[in-house]
């Protein structure tokens, strides 16, 4: 079952094959410094699912601020233009 486990930062080093067993067992874990969340952990697969949900939101954003000039020829930029800005 998926949970979320918060632990202080010293048992990644006194406790890490625990601590890495939560994350492998797909659970995430929240590394706590001075009481406070620090960082997160996730497994690889994980990881990879959420990288590919950010690249999806950043694609349909962007597609969504294209959509706005679809009917405004002349606020679209030439191909030149296009690769000028990249290079900047």
């Amino acid at each position: 079952m998926y949970e979320i486990h918060k632990r202080p930062s010293r048992d990644l080093r006194n406790n890490y094959p625990e601590v890495a067993e939560l994350v492998r067992a797909h659970n995430d874990v929240i590394i706590t410094n001075k009481g406070k969340a620090d960082v997160v952990l996730i497994n690889p697969e994980d990881y990879a699912e959420f990288k590919e949900f950010r690249h999806r939101e950043y694609v349909l954003a962007a597609l969504e601020e294209a959509e706005k000039y679809r009917d405004k020829p002349e606020s679209w930029l030439s191909e030149e233009e296009f690769w000028a800005g990249f290079e900047e």
